[in-house]
């Protein structure tokens, strides 16, 4: 909305800076920042009265968790409310990216909503039939790749690039479809696993919001897609606004989540977010940076499947509890260390991500 006073630029040249993404993305950031300072605790209040008993506690998890027992869930609506606020109030509208990206937010998130819905209502944590979720978030993502897919150039919107190589491409023609779905389903389901102790979840989320808003930057910008020769995706530079948006409601909200948490995330804001993350990957075309940006949910995600594989083969599990963070516990390690480590180890992917752009 506040691009358009670039258009009287003519008039006041001061008008000139709201053409810059990089001043529309710290405009995005503060906004959002303070969007959720401003409404968090009347958030949180309604919450927890409105859901009395709060989340439900796995009671075969570490018995430490069982203090937070009472703790309100859906503070994801926190996160998404300020970044819809943020990014309408300082993107191009008329950028089909931005859209395709919000209507993935939104979409899981309102899966993610329903999920959580259930489950404090019912006090347990079987929430939202795992077939129909996953139904619901395939048919979103599928949509949302082929609308990219199109808004695209031939062969290069259908090909899977390879970090480290400008001209390596594979041609998926219309397997990209349901390759980008998986990214996209992928990421959601990641984060919504990650997101098991307080602040867990948001920091990885905001650090790879970050190395992507550099990415998407650079992506669409002709002139630095080519000094970092790597393809140049027309239009994905204005995504760096939306990603800044997740910075700055992440920061809001990890004011509220740090120890001891007054609200959780829930599958509202971790499927929402997560799968923010995978649109603006197949969007860029970066998918496999995103593994590895990411690398702290896919190992989440990857120590669940091998948990539950090995225990369906062979009646023995690999882990003393999964997802990940749950064996560190189980290994003596505080929820704070566990918290703080991982965040180390996010920040380092982060670099190792970012590295890719260069490194070709």
């Amino acid at each position: 909305m506040l691009y358009l006073l670039g258009e009287f630029s003519d008039k006041l040249a001061a008008l000139n800076v709201f053409r810059y993404i990089t001043f529309r993305t710290g405009g995005a950031i503060l906004t959002a920042l303070m969007f959720v300072f401003l409404f968090g605790p009347a958030i949180i209040n309604t919450l927890r009265v409105k859901q009395g008993k709060g989340q439900p506690i796995r009671a075969d998890g570490p018995q430490s968790h069982l203090l937070k027992k009472g703790t309100p869930t859906m503070g994801g609506l926190m996160i998404l409310s300020g970044v819809i606020f943020s990014t309408l109030l300082w993107v191009n509208l008329t950028n089909i990216y931005i859209w395709v990206v919000l209507i993935v937010m939104v979409g899981f998130g309102m899966i993610g909503f329903f999920d959580d819905f259930l489950k404090v209502t019912k006090q347990s944590h079987k929430g939202f039939s795992a077939w129909q979720r996953m139904g619901l978030e395939i048919l979103i993502s599928g949509v949302a790749v082929w609308t990219i897919m199109s808004a695209g150039k031939i062969p290069y919107a259908t090909s899977l690039t390879f970090p480290f190589f400008k001209d390596a491409l594979i041609n998926l023609g219309w397997f990209f479809i349901p390759f980008g779905a998986v990214v996209i389903v992928g990421a959601g389901n990641a984060v919504n696993l990650t997101d098991g102790l307080d602040g867990l979840a948001i920091v990885p989320v905001m650090i790879a919001a970050g190395s992507f808003g550099i990415i998407a930057y650079a992506t669409g910008n002709a002139v630095f897609a080519d000094y970092l020769n790597i393809n140049h995706t027309p239009g994905t530079g204005e995504l760096a606004v939306v990603l800044g948006a997740v910075i700055g409601a992440g920061l809001g909200f990890l004011w509220f989540n740090a120890p001891p948490a007054a609200i959780f995330m829930g599958d509202t804001g971790s499927l929402a977010l997560g799968g923010l993350l995978g649109t603006v990957a197949v969007a860029t075309k970066h998918e496999i940076v995103l593994a590895i940006v990411g690398g702290i949910f896919v190992m989440e995600a990857l120590s669940v499947i091998i948990q539950v594989t090995s225990f369906k083969l062979t009646g023995k599990r690999v882990f003393k509890m999964a997802p990940i963070h749950h064996h560190f516990e189980q290994l003596g390690w505080k929820e704070p260390q566990v918290v703080i480590r991982f965040w180390v180890i996010a920040f380092v992917l982060a670099l190792i991500g970012l590295s890719t752009l260069k490194l070709r």
